[in-house]
């Protein structure tokens, strides 16, 4: 198909949300959280009416610390990047050097698709390098199989691109590759890849500033952006400028996304030299790169909501659940719960929970985390990123035993 670059319009942003944080632009070297949360706009279906979380009404999902055992589901897998869950216990996983794809079940079995048709075709559309390669992919929840549709963020020769499929689990084939979106700025680092369907319908689309710091400022770039558009690619509806893509600004390099039970979306980004985000992402937001790295409480910008040192974060996937969200951190080498506080009760009502103290996780004990998904029964499924060029495989008995997927099961501490 021809491909279709679209030219971004200024952007009518709404007043700055402000919230307390450290001035000027880098803020400190230090981790920080806000509490309680800023209130921000959410996508226009993502209403008070989302289902509360569990828990009994006056109980703070978010109260305390929790434990972390894990297990090792998988392992093997050569450099994943993204994953998305399937019926049954199992998981998409991409593999972004290979651009390829397989099904991990829960059994730790690991099927990679069939080669050949749609899989040879994406195969042939990715150009994998430094950052760039096979990236995100979600599987539309409504579908129960056994054909699926799904969506994939891939690395091209030219640009970055967003694609549609269809997966036959039957076959373990992929079939009608359809490109929906192109023209999003790509580099060896800062591609973004992260996508997601929201609670709207609406398909999300992280990018990242493609190594080019003005792309995030840059209305005609859709670089150092979110996205979000419809399943065909289009702008989605209720979008800031109905005629672009263009959700919010000013992001370095987002690679996580998500939303709570009360419907605010969350998304991770990678900070240059001193403070890594959890922001809070409201409709034409701007969120401060080049101009603000971490809170800054400059008028027009966004502050984050949590933050780190690069050195103990550089965040890659999140997961959202009723009582944290959970940040895979890559040079880290952890992973980071911010707990969100407020009651059942809270979220039913509309009102957004603020935040706690963020709790490290698993650290250092299983390299560099590169994705964080949220299991059916509370539990995690972590993916490691030590194949990627920059980590330390482990190995066992003389043989590499990265990368893996971890399931992490979650109890109250004390």
């Amino acid at each position: 198909m021809a491909l279709r670059r679209w030219g971004v319009r200024a952007l009518v942003l709404p007043a700055s949300v402000l919230v307390a944080g450290l001035a000027g632009c880098g803020g400190s070297a230090e981790p920080g959280v806000v509490s309680p949360s800023p209130t921000v706009s959410s996508s226009p279906s993502a209403s008070a009416s989302a289902a509360a979380p569990s828990g009994a009404e006056g109980t703070d999902p978010g109260d305390g610390e929790v434990t972390a055992e894990t297990e090792v589901v998988a392992q093997e897998l050569p450099v994943p990047w993204g994953i998305a869950p399937l019926p049954g216990g199992r998981f998409l996983v991409t593999m972004r050097d290979d651009a390829a794809l397989a099904v991990v079940h829960p059994n730790g079995d690991v099927a990679p698709l069939d080669a050949s048709g749609g899989a040879q075709e994406l195969a042939d559309q990715t150009t994998p390098g430094g950052e760039g390669g096979l990236l995100g992919v979600a599987v539309d929840p409504e579908d129960s199989g056994p054909t699926f549709t799904v969506f994939l963020y891939r690395t091209g020769a030219e640009d970055n691109a967003v694609l549609r499929a269809e997966l036959d689990l039957d076959g373990m084939t992929l079939r009608d590759v359809t490109t929906i979106l192109d023209g999003i700025p790509s580099a060896s680092n800062h591609n973004g890849g992260r996508i997601a369907l929201g609670p709207d319908g609406y398909l999300y689309v992280a990018t990242g500033d493609a190594g080019n710091p003005a792309n995030a400022q840059d209305p005609e770039s859709l670089g150092g952006k979110i996205l979000r558009v419809t399943t065909d690619g289009e702008p989605a509806p209720g979008n800031p400028d109905p005629g672009s893509p263009v959700w919010s600004l000013g992001h370095r390099n987002v690679q996580g996304l998500g939303w709570d039970a009360s419907g605010r979306m969350f998304a991770s980004e990678f900070g240059q030299n001193e403070l890594d985000e959890l922001n809070v992402i409201e409709a034409g937001g701007n969120y401060g790169w080049p101009d603000v790295e971490g809170p800054g409480e400059r008028a027009g910008f966004v502050d984050p909501v949590a933050w780190w040192p690069t050195s103990e974060a550089s965040p890659s996937g999140i997961a959202v659940t009723d009582e944290a969200v959970y940040l895979a951190a890559l040079r880290g080498e952890r992973l980071w719960r911010v707990p969100l506080l407020g009651t059942a009760q809270d979220v039913a009502d509309g009102e957004s929970p603020g935040f706690g103290e963020p709790q490290e996780l698993l650290a250092g004990e299983y390299g560099r985390l590169r994705a964080v998904q949220a299991g059916a029964d509370g539990e995690l499924y972590v993916l490691t990123g030590n194949t990627d060029g920059r980590g330390q495989p482990a190995s066992e008995d003389g043989r590499v035993v990265d990368d893996r997927l971890l399931r992490v099961t979650l109890t109250p501490a004390g």
